[in-house]
């Protein structure tokens, strides 16, 4: 996708998000603690701050899985799930750090929760 169709899909994204939750437009941080949530698979609940701090890295990991830089070990005694990381993220500026995340997150909503933008 190009930047401006990532972005264009993006505030699709964000309005729809805020329409669910009858919130305001999440940032990227938001939607990444819903992906591990979702991920999770445990429904909501009250995190500690470092469990949505992990629940963050479960939905970085299963992004970037897509790409084939993280693998799903399997999940522990309490459920959640464990990735390896089996090639390393390559270092991309800021901006193409964001446009990257923003699709996957896309992609994600799109395969996954079969939403369309």
């Amino acid at each position: 996708m190009k930047p401006a169709e990532i972005n264009l899909k993006w505030a699709a994204l964000q309005d729809r998000i805020a329409t669910e939750f009858d919130n305001e437009k999440p940032d990227i941080k938001v939607v990444m603690f819903l992906i591990g949530v979702q991920e999770l698979g445990q429904g909501p609940k009250k995190f500690s701050k470092r469990q949505k701090e992990e629940l963050m890295h479960i939905a970085n990991c299963k992004l970037f899985s897509k790409m084939g830089f993280y693998e799903l070990e399997g999940l522990d005694q309490d459920g959640w799930p464990h990735w390896k990381l089996v090639k390393t993220v390559p270092n991309y500026t800021i901006l193409e750090q964001e446009m990257l995340i923003k699709s996957l997150i896309i992609d994600y909503f799109e395969a996954e929760m079969e939403w369309e933008f």
